[in-house]
């Protein structure tokens, strides 16, 4: 663990932010690094782009007989925000309280060193054949990921698929991720007026855009805080202790802030439709005139159930939106991205020596099955490319890791177990292959 923890804190200092506005060199220096890592492993390794970031694929083969598992991770990251809300440099990894600080040093630089700790830990005697896949631009949306599953798929089909990039119960209680909701994201803009006019002048009668355009956001949600547009699903859910206190606790509400929605939390969180506002076009405060704004534009993300169809989702979203009748403004949605959920098959050999090696790992607690409210959308593009593997999303993130935020950080402890499962599991693979046979 000591160089597996080296090795990462070396990937945690490169910053492999993957949006286009940051130096893209950095994304295949990463490319670069964990390239060489999975060289001195034995691997036969290669690089690949189709039309985007650097993507590192490689292939070791096992015994005769021997399951083939394949192990994703990606090697891209978030952009640091701004740095003065991080206590320490985000490029630069710091362990505090037994936590490793910095930009993907969980997210997802860990979930690639947790592959090479499991290939270490058997050396030359690897129980299975395992390839990887650790992709250069999942935190930018994944746009090449369909053409390299099309073009190098026969290289990463597998018996197995383990996608590690989520996240664990809580400190001491392994989780498998089994529910993903999927995505529509789409802009709205509401128009008003062919061009700005002075407020003192025109106010009164003409309605400023911005304004309508709050009130269109406003019926967004019922009054229950539940999403109002009609045709979307609510998926059952595992039911887990957790409560109040707890969601509070992990997502800094403050103390005055109530909670929407109806149903338990865990159904709100995984089995509902969302919606959000996550950006408005609008003149800032600072610089804003005294003028009726004529357009204004807003952001939606709705998270929708793992079962939704998410242009089902879409078109109930779009026709919500364009039968409101708001003064008379005009009123237009485009579709920004779309996803779809995901729900595991969670029986079968491959889940029981799962959670048999998670078991072992955490000393006797068992693996709890969790959804998660956001969505990963590769997650059902490989079960959509490789429909008889079993699906595994794994992860090394815990409450408190805030992925994508400032102060990013792995627990060291927990990281040590999800090697430890992840070798432990493709020796059970390996066991139950020489079984069968």
């Amino acid at each position: 663990m000591p160089e597996v923890r080296r090795d990462l804190e070396a990937l945690t200092r490169i910053p492999s932010v993957s949006l286009g506005s940051f130096d893209q060199a950095h994304v295949d220096h990463s490319a670069e690094a964990v390239a060489a890592l999975l060289r001195a492993e034995g691997l036969e390794v290669q690089i690949v782009r189709e039309g985007g970031a650097p993507a590192v694929l490689a292939h070791k083969p096992g015994p005769a007989g021997a399951p083939t598992i394949t192990l994703y991770a990606h090697h891209d990251v978030q952009p640091p925000g701004d740095e003065s809300d991080w206590d320490s440099k985000p490029f630069e990894p710091v362990e505090r309280d037994g936590r490793l600080y910095g930009r993907g040093a969980a997210d997802d630089k860990a979930g690639v060193m947790a592959h090479i700790a499991a290939l270490r830990a058997h050396g030359d005697r690897l129980p299975v054949g395992v390839n990887i896949f650790v992709e250069g631009e999942e935190e930018a949306g994944s746009e090449s990921l369909p053409t390299i599953l099309e073009k190098h798929g026969d290289a990463l089909a597998a018996d197995a698929i383990v996608l590690a990039d989520s996240q664990n119960w809580e400190i001491g209680t392994p989780a498998l991720t089994t529910t993903l909701r999927g995505l529509v994201r789409a802009v709205v803009t509401v128009r008003t007026l062919s061009h700005s006019v002075h407020s003192g002048m025109f106010g009164g009668p003409l309605p400023d855009a911005l304004t309508a355009l709050a009130q269109l956001l406003t019926r967004l949600h019922d009054d229950n805080g539940d999403v109002a547009v009609p045709g979307l699903v609510t998926d059952d859910v595992t039911e887990l202790a957790y409560d109040e206190q707890r969601l509070r606790a992990e997502s800094g509400a403050l103390p005055g802030t109530r909670l929407i929605g109806t149903g338990s939390i865990l159904q709100r969180l995984w089995g509902k439709p969302t919606m959000t506002v996550i950006g408005i076009d609008a003149p800032s405060v600072a610089t804003a005139s005294n003028t009726l704004v004529a357009s204004a534009r807003a952001k939606l993300s709705m998270r929708i159930a793992p079962s939704q169809d998410p242009q089902v989702a879409w078109a109930a979203l779009r026709d919500f939106v364009l039968a409101q009748d708001v003064w008379g403004a005009q009123v237009e949605i485009d579709l920004d991205d779309i996803g779809p959920g995901f729900s595991a098959h969670t029986q079968g050999p491959v889940y029981d020596a799962t959670r048999a090696a998670f078991t072992q790992a955490w000393d006797g607690t068992d693996p709890v099955d969790i959804g998660v409210g956001g969505s990963i959308p590769f997650v059902a593009a490989f079960a959509e490319r490789f429909p008889q593997a079993a699906i595994l999303v794994t992860g090394v993130e815990d409450p408190d890791t805030r992925a994508h935020g400032a102060n990013e950080s792995l627990h060291l402890g927990e990281f040590e177990r999800v090697c430890l499962a992840e070798a432990l599991l493709l020796e059970q693979l390996g066991a139950q292959a020489k079984a069968d046979s």
